[in-house]
């Protein structure tokens, strides 16, 4: 089995023997679970950071943030370096970051260490994509497209895993207990890499373009800081406006500088693969969607009573309310390798955002009773399981071997600013329908959310239905 020429050679494949893949499978499945589960850490704990370190809700949601903005940038360069020669190494060396961060967040030490230990967990998320090369490259061919599905779905609702978890342990033992959640399964993780994961085929070459990182970085920054930042845009639009020029002229620098760079971060032309190209709108658009309905079901559900809505459930009760997703994501995960070979990748992108379009509309009509907002949140999960595990079929079509870390690793980046704006618009929306000295939005601005939701989803299914009529030939494996 030869895989893509790389500088006019062939680089030489190495499927591990049918023992040895019944065990990597299973590890690059845990791994993927594990980085996704503790990089969204941050989300149930927002309040109880806030309460232990004596800090603003402000503050502490960049426990959160900061772990979006770190795995933002280093997906990129984990998948340039996962490219090369050196990806086990990678692989561990970026896990043992990720256990080093978890003793931080553990360990008795000020605010600013705990952010730094978020920062170094969040590094954990360029790992999918590396998952995703490991499978392509060691699993037959057949099995791997499965496999690389079930990971891009595992990486999603891996999010529902650890929210239950982590709310638990933060009401039984505090903050610190629900962050040695993290530190217990990143070590088990590491431990399982060093056990399980092959080296890469020979004859591969790998540099990282230093410039085009750091370029990438700030306008990633200024990107997730202005959606996180809901008060500036409201507040000092004029601020928010011009940072948001800075941000669309530093990516457009950092395309240039990508064009004209021999290793590029990210090889720009290939993104410009009328497949990949649109593929990635679909993932923005559709990401905006998906994490957008997330946010307003899990702050429905939380809402106190007296607000004259919501349940008024704790973090930890909240929570379950993911389990619906979590599972039905995996399921449709399960189902989406063995309909592909009916309908067209494309095609499924199309009828998974189409689901996700019907999960706001169940949420629009329907969100008097718990039993519903677990309905919409199963659909949901559906939805966002047969995309995710349809995406990495339309990229990687059309993507060499030896490409296929770099390539999903930009489409991840993409769905992190997608999932940042859908969290970012849900807020804007929200606060919009808030009146004057009320602490709640009205119950009528969920539904305004819900409708620009599904808004979205629509141009998601246009954008799908567009990628497959035009769909290209495939590359050789």
């Amino acid at each position: 089995m030869t895989g893509q020429p790389v500088g006019g050679g062939t680089v030489k494949a190495f499927p591990v023997a049918r023992s040895e893949a019944r065990l990597l499978v299973p590890a690059l499945m845990f791994i993927a679970l594990v980085v996704a589960a503790v990089a969204s850490l941050g989300t149930p704990l927002i309040t109880s950071v806030a309460t232990s370190f004596h800090v603003s809700l402000g503050s502490a949601q960049w426990t959160l943030t900061v772990a979006l903005l770190s795995g933002a940038v280093a997906t990129p360069v984990l998948g340039r370096l996962g490219a090369g020669p050196h990806r086990r190494a990678t692989i561990l060396a970026t896990l043992a970051v990720v256990v080093a961060g978890s003793a931080l967040t553990v360990l008795p030490l000020p605010f600013a260490w705990l952010l730094a230990g978020r920062a170094a967990q969040g590094v954990g998320l360029g790992l999918t994509a590396l998952m995703m090369g490991v499978a392509r490259d060691h699993l037959p061919e057949e099995r791997s497209a499965a496999v690389i599905a079930l990971i891009s779905v595992v990486s999603i609702i891996g999010a529902g895993v650890g929210y239950p978890l982590a709310a638990l342990l933060a009401e039984l033992g505090g903050v610190r207990a629900a962050y040695g959640l993290g530190l217990v399964v990143t070590a088990a993780a590491l431990l399982t890499a060093w056990r399980s994961m092959p080296e890469a085929p020979e004859g591969r070459s790998a540099h990282v373009d230093v410039p085009g990182a750091v370029v990438l970085a700030a306008a990633l920054l200024l990107v997730l800081f202005l959606a996180g930042e809901r008060n500036l845009w409201s507040r000092h639009l004029a601020v928010a406006a011009g940072l948001a020029v800075v941000a669309v002229v530093l990516l457009c620098v950092w395309a240039v500088i990508e064009l004209r760079s021999a290793t590029p971060l990210v090889d720009v032309r290939a993104v410009r693969h009328p497949a990949v190209a649109v593929a990635n709108l679909a993932m923005v658009v559709g990401g905006i969607g998906m994490y957008l309905l997330l946010t307003l079901i899990t702050r429905y559900a939380q809402t106190p009573h007296g607000a004259g809505y919501g349940f008024g459930l704790t973090t930890f009760v909240a929570g379950l309310v993911l389990i619906p997703f979590s599972v039905l994501g995996f399921v449709a995960g399960k189902l989406t390798p063995r309909v592909r070979t009916r309908i067209a990748d494309p095609l499924l992108l199309a009828g998974s955002a189409v689901v996700v379009g019907g999960g706001f509309a169940l949420f629009a009509a329907a969100r008097s009773n718990l039993a519903e907002l677990f309905a919409a949140m199963g659909v949901l999960g559906f939805g966002v399981g047969g995309f995710s595990a349809a995406m990495p079929g339309v990229i990687l079509a059309v993507t060499p071997k030896s490409e296929t870390s770099s390539a999903m690793s930009f489409n991840y980046v993409v769905r992190s600013v997608g999932y940042s704006l859908g969290s970012a618009v849900g807020g804007l929306i929200l606060a919009a329908g808030t009146g004057p000295g009320h602490l709640f939005p009205d119950d009528s601005a969920y539904t305004t959310a819900a409708l620009v939701g599904i808004g979205a989803m629509a141009i998601t299914t246009l954008t799908s239905l567009a990628l497959a009529r035009r769909r290209p030939p495939e590359t050789n494996p």
